[in-house]
């Protein structure tokens, strides 16, 4: 059968890659094009459009870039369209991919999602153009589930593919890991600003605010697959601001603490074990659009699957030097740190365990087979 999935970042290559491992698994005849990257492609994809040609961050940077996204929609209906595929699978990205699911259902196309769109978080009226265009919805937070249900819309829980994707992952000594990316002896304090330059230059000054207060520690900056060095480069300004591109879990894995933006990333870090502090910072309109049309009382994924301040948020006039320094502080101090990886263990538990990968490939493709 024919597949076509569409991602439009990182953590949506990641996920979708392990989807067409399994797919492939499940269906050797499998023929599979994308919109994703890297991670995709090498799954056994082929790659129509890479995601950081469509990286465009927050309600403001979209409206400036707005005819340029409209361009990639209308290439990515015609390539549907030539491809005719048995299955178009959506990979969260709403904003793009709820536009293609309008228009591909209607013409006759079999549509699956795997990974909402947000629609808890804000906007839930699209809860019914999801209905009227979304066949299969396959969710991985357990909160979704009975979220839609009050919409009378059945979707499956399939549990969350990090859990997958962690478990899966290769071990690594820490001190050869340290000796081959220049890594001193130090403790790791890793930093995790995004993977859009608007979203880094936001947040990666201000986390780098607080290194001089804390000497015995290196700072390690996870640079992200869809940026260069020389982007990074002009951040370096410290003998003790270490950089290392597309080794985040290796990174987290060896990490002490860490400062994180907020998205996928604060839910990997909590299964990493390491405790963090959630920061956000958008542009001044964008803040101002999201915080009229979202409803959630946090920000980051490990408080709203535990439903209480389990990691502290610092949000836009919050992530400030004092804020960092005190809270940074805060998630060192050893009896702080023991509740805090007590709580990462139950986070784990309701987040479902391993198979997310896997059961929603089997899913489709039984669909399908009807």
């Amino acid at each position: 059968m024919k597949y076509y999935i569409i991602a439009g970042e990182a953590s949506g290559d990641l996920h979708g890659s392990n989807l067409i491992k399994q797919i492939l698994l499940k269906d050797n005849q499998a023929e599979i094009r994308c919109w994703g990257g890297d991670l995709m492609q090498a799954a056994g994809a082929t790659l129509v459009s890479h995601y950081k040609e469509r990286a465009f961050m927050g309600f403001a940077e979209i409206i400036k870039n707005l005819s340029s996204v409209l361009k990639f929609i209308d290439v990515c209906k015609k390539d549907i369209a030539e491809f005719r595929p048995d299955a178009l699978i959506f990979i969260d990205n709403s904003g793009f991919n709820l536009r293609i699911a309008k228009w591909a259902k209607p013409a006759g196309f079999k549509t699956f999602y795997y990974i909402s769109p947000q629609v808890w978080a804000s906007r839930p009226g699209r809860v019914e153009t999801i209905k009227k265009t979304v066949d299969h919805m396959y969710v991985v937070l357990p909160f979704v589930k009975p979220f839609y249900e009050k919409y009378n819309y059945h979707v499956d829980y399939v549990g969350h593919p990090l859990i997958d994707a962690i478990q899966s992952r290769k071990k690594i000594d820490e001190a050869t890991f340290k000796k081959q990316h220049n890594l001193d002896s130090k403790p790791i304090i890793a930093l995790l600003p995004g993977s859009r330059k608007q979203e880094i230059t936001s947040m990666l000054a201000g986390m780098l605010s607080v290194v001089n207060d804390f000497p015995d520690y290196q700072f390690v900056i996870a640079g992200a697959p869809s940026q260069d060095y020389e982007f990074y480069a002009s951040f370096i300004t410290n003998k003790n601001i270490k950089f290392i591109s597309n080794k985040t879990y290796d990174l987290l894995n060896i990490a002490t603490a860490a400062l994180v933006t907020s998205g996928t990333a604060t839910l990997e870090t909590a299964l990493f074990k390491v405790p963090e502090v959630v920061c956000y910072k958008g542009s001044w309109l964008s803040y101002q659009i999201a915080k009229r049309i979202i409803t959630l009382k946090y920000i980051s994924l490990v408080n709203l699957v535990m439903d209480e301040e389990v990691v502290t948020e610092l949000i836009q006039e919050d992530f400030n030097y004092k804020n960092i320094k005190k809270e940074l502080e805060k998630i060192l101090e050893p009896s702080y740190r023991k509740k805090l990886l007590s709580n990462y263990t139950t986070l784990e538990q309701k987040l479902g365990g391993v198979g997310a990968s896997e059961k929603t490939a089997s899913l489709i493709i039984s669909e399908l087979k009807k």
